[in-house]
């Protein structure tokens, strides 16, 4: 099923993200995961795409066999960075031999030992280029794209920001799905410049769960610009330990679903880092059994 399709027929879409493995080792591990969640009834799942292209392989294999297995829709990611026209070309055609109909195309981030962009030898330059060439070629995928309530952390200029969202939703894209945010005020806001700038497809808000000190600090390395409200710092600032650090992170998570459904978002992106754990105490947090209770 295509994910506008599924956007359209339901109130508030409940969705998951995933990673694939780096080695066969973890594949199994990955798929249990997936399994388990299974029953909170996500709407559909997404597959991450590693650096550079480093997981394309596992990341298919992974989306293939959660579709032919749990009957579940799954979205491929699918990067400018590290692929020539023609892979990009080949990835595509794979997935269609596949059944895979749902692509989330990025440009990808910049290789570690690079500083700034440099366009692929026969490649993209940016996200909507990719957006067009799938379009025009594949007209039956479902496309979504990334946006960025916060900002986009090479794109200081805001107006430019939304001017190069437009152009990726002008060529073809079908949803957003934002990255990461923990003030909500962001993602409303967010939400009203894109339909100031004349962007009506569904915007799905992106939610992490914050589970421990060390892993809120890595995601502020990785999540450039991420910003950490005063009032979740000063809760987490007052954790003795992890066990504590893991309640304020999901109580501040399931607030922030709480007033998004009441505010009938079109769509819910959970971040699970694979673990299960952390989005099964939010549901309890917020006291449904799945997301067909939203």
């Amino acid at each position: 099923m295509l994910v506008k399709e599924i956007l359209n027929s339901v109130k508030t879409a409940l969705s998951f993200e995933f990673f694939p493995p780096k080695t066969e080792v973890g594949f199994d591990n990955i798929f249990q995961a997936v399994s388990d969640l299974m029953v909170l009834k996500p709407s559909y799942a997404s597959v991450t795409y590693g650096a550079g292209g480093s997981t394309r392989d596992y990341t298919t294999n992974l989306v293939v066999r959660i579709q032919k297995e749990m009957g579940l829709t799954v979205i491929s990611h699918l990067t400018c960075v590290g692929s020539t026209k023609d892979e990009i070309k080949s990835i595509l055609e794979k997935n269609a031999e596949s059944g895979i109909e749902n692509i989330l195309a990025l440009r990808g981030d910049i290789p570690k030992d690079e500083t700034v962009w440099k366009r692929p030898e026969n490649g993209f330059d940016y996200a909507a280029d990719l957006v067009s060439f799938i379009k025009k070629n594949y007209p039956h995928i479902c496309i979504g794209v990334a946006g960025f309530p916060e900002g986009h952390p090479l794109t200081p200029n805001r107006l430019k920001e939304i001017e190069y969202l437009k152009a990726k939703v002008d060529a073809g894209a079908d949803y957003i799905i934002t990255q990461l945010f923990f003030d909500n005020r962001d993602f409303y806001d967010f939400c009203e410049r894109c339909e100031l700038a004349g962007i009506r497809v569904p915007v799905i808000a992106g939610i992490i769960p914050l589970t421990t000190r060390k892993g809120m600090i890595r995601m502020a390395q990785l999540a450039e610009g991420a910003c950490f409200p005063a009032g979740l710092l000063r809760s987490v600032a007052r954790a003795k330990n992890d066990e504590y650090f893991e309640e304020v992170g999901i109580r501040w998570a399931a607030e922030q679903l709480r007033n998004l459904i009441y505010n009938d978002v079109r769509g819910i992106h959970l971040y699970t880092l694979n673990s299960p754990r952390a989005i099964f105490k939010i549901f309890k947090s917020l006291g449904v059994k799945d997301a067909s209770q939203f």
